[in-house]
């Protein structure tokens, strides 16, 4: 390497060819090798490992093994390398300062193109700062162009949504391997689903680098502004992983990057999934309000009857594995009966440790669910109806979940003015430490009955726009939104009251903070933005007050994100309910990236009402 700047070559004849790694510098080459790590002349110095190993997982560990430290407490690679290495690591030191340090990796090399001087010359220096200015240019054009953000909007706000939207796009992966699929006839309980590759936008690159079904409908929803294109070749791999039934696994920890990072969170993943726990279908969300897959008739006849077939399995599977014994009621599979928690786990749901009923059981009806598949019946009947132009089944499931009554039947409580859940519960439950663990202690017996835990559930009936804009309801929904006593902030919609005896506690012994348990998330205050804003057009009493709440509310969202990413740099998984700051995963632009929807008010474009209740309610 004397004299070059060349750190490393090799050769790859089925993709890349003859390649080379080059760093360029404005520091003269003979100083790039020098053995001296002390020199007191402008250069760099180059130590460097080689490694022979299967995969990068542990490649952390590899290089930490082979640093050694001299008597001057100086660190460096050892400048050795393993038989047949397939990995380099080089470690750079300098003593000055730079304007600019590039590498450049440059394949394809041939006799024609031996001379690396000039192709090395438009990858690194003033060639390159001048191309990264032009993309840095053409980025804010198509930002403009896609989101329509005033420019009259500040700088920090600007930067939140450029972040927002440049963060999501670089989250996402191609990932490859087999999920695991409960089975109890097996001798380790589980499966292995087919190998299977999935193009997603993952959560959170640092914490969560694998697919998620519910959070990619939210991810979607900016995605297919930029490019609609990329959305369509996700939500195709979502459905290639669908099996004969009409289940997709609805969490694809794929590859042994995503599967070390869920064995060092806190709460570790067993990487299993249950053939009758299924997630929102926030994807149908997507393509129902896609212009660009509906309104330009992207489709033939025969690709339209495939994608028709593949999500009426999907839909099907959907609505019966999750129905209950009574009809229009339905409740989320997977909650642990034998639980010693708090509170079962409702992982299906997406608000994972949020109160529901105490004590699992099949007798309960989720309010959420039964919204979450009218708002998906309500998507199928308008795909289904434009792409194939002609009658289908889901307006009889859209009409029977869209009825006030019966909903209100169900799930409207009148001494909490709001919407619950029901099931088997007890209110006298805490945690206690026995014998080194925690366990759950029942004060009282449960019984069937509403359960008294108000937040976001409760509001579900609101954000699909079911409730008649005449009916005092829908004023009980807006006096809840608005309520400090409840869940209203200066920072966005609380998760869970403040009255609630489930508040800010705990649902397990092991160091987990509560996360559906006040802190507010992105994703829900989203949706309810958007049923504000449509009530607060359409005609009626509270129209007003709706107009009022939004603004309000959008203003507060969109102050506190941005207020903490100029402290912190990066946006949060979660916001604290009290404080505003940011919790849980940094740089977790997932669904916290829909700020940028809420800055431009863009919500999804679902169709519109007909209240078949009288107006009266």
């Amino acid at each position: 390497l004397q004299g070059s700047s060349t750190l490393v070559c090799g050769s790859r004849e089925v993709d890349v060819g003859n390649w080379q790694l080059h760093l360029k510098s404005e520091v003269a080459f003979s100083l790039i090798c020098s053995a001296s790590p002390y020199l007191q002349t402008p250069g760099l110095v180059s130590h460097y490992c080689g490694f022979k190993t299967a995969n990068s997982v542990n490649l952390s560990d590899l290089v930490q093994k082979n640093l050694t430290e001299n008597m001057f407490g100086q660190v460096k690679l050892s400048d050795t390398a393993e038989d047949d290495s397939n990995v380099y690591v080089f470690q750079i030191s300098t003593m000055s300062q730079f304007s600019t340090i590039d590498i450049a990796f440059i394949s394809g090399i041939d006799e024609k193109t031996a001379d690396m001087e000039d192709r090395t010359n438009t990858l690194t220096g003033s060639q390159l700062t001048t191309l990264l200015a032009e993309k840095h240019v053409a980025f804010d054009e198509k930002f403009r162009e896609c989101f329509n953000l005033s420019e009259e909007n500040d700088a920090k706000t600007l930067e939140v949504g450029k972040a927002a939207i440049g963060n999501m796009l670089g989250g996402i992966g191609y990932l490859y391997g087999q999920s695991k699929v409960y089975y109890h006839k097996s001798k380790h309980h589980f499966l292995h689903y087919w190998p299977a590759e999935l193009y997603t936008a993952v959560p959170c690159r640092s914490k969560l680098p694998w697919g998620q079904l519910s959070d990619e409908g939210f991810h979607q929803m900016l995605i297919w502004r930029w490019d609609f294109r990329i959305t369509l070749d996700i939500v195709g791999h979502w459905l290639d992983l669908m099996n004969v039934e009409g289940w997709i696994p609805r969490e694809q920890i794929l590859g042994l990057e995503a599967l070390r990072v869920s064995n060092c969170t806190k709460i570790k993943h067993d990487h299993v999934q249950y053939p009758d726990v299924v997630n929102p279908p926030t994807l149908l969300l997507v393509l129902c309000g896609n212009k660009f897959f509906l309104y330009e008739k992207k489709f033939n006849d025969e690709e339209s009857a495939e994608i028709v077939s593949f999500l009426e399995a999907w839909f099907q599977w959907l609505y019966t594995s999750q129905k209950w014994k009574k009809e229009g009621s339905f409740y989320w599979r997977g909650r642990d009966s034998t639980t010693v928690q708090h509170s079962c786990n409702t992982v299906a749901s997406g608000m994972d440790d949020y109160p529901w009923a105490s004590h699992p059981s099949d007798d309960e009806m989720h309010v959420d669910l039964r919204c979450w598949i009218y708002l998906a019946a309500d998507c199928m009947k308008f795909i289904t109806t434009f792409l194939q132009r002609k009658k289908n089944d889901y307006s009889s499931i859209v009409h029977q979940l869209s009825d006030f009554d019966d909903l209100n039947k169900m799930h409207y409580d009148r001494d909490h003015k709001t919407y619950l859940d029901f099931g088997n519960h007890a209110e006298k439950v805490r945690l206690v430490i026995d014998v080194g663990r925690g366990i759950r202690v029942t004060n009282e017996e449960p019984e069937l009955k509403k359960v008294p835990h108000v937040g976001y559930a409760s509001l579900f009936p609101f954000m699909s726009k079911i409730i008649p804009p005449h009916s005092e309801i829908l004023e009980q929904q807006l006096d809840l939104i608005s309520s400090n006593e409840l869940v209203c902030s200066d920072y966005g919609l609380l998760s869970l009251a403040k009255t609630s005896s489930s508040y800010m506690t705990p649902n397990s012994l092991m160091n987990q903070p509560p996360c559906w348990r006040g802190p507010i998330w992105m994703n829900i205050n989203y949706m309810i933005l958007a049923s504000l804003k449509h009530y607060s057009s359409v005609e009626g009493p509270y129209s007003d007050k709706a107009r009022d709440i939004y603004v309000k509310l959008r203003n507060n969202l969109i102050s506190n994100v941005v207020g903490e990413y100029d402290k912190t740099r990066y946006i949060w998984e979660r916001y604290d309910q009290t404080k505003g700051t940011g919790e849980g995963g940094r740089n977790f632009t997932g669904w916290s990236a829909l700020i940028l929807l809420i800055m431009t008010e863009d919500y999804p474009r679902l169709q519109k009402r007909s209240w078949l209740s009288n107006p009266a309610h």
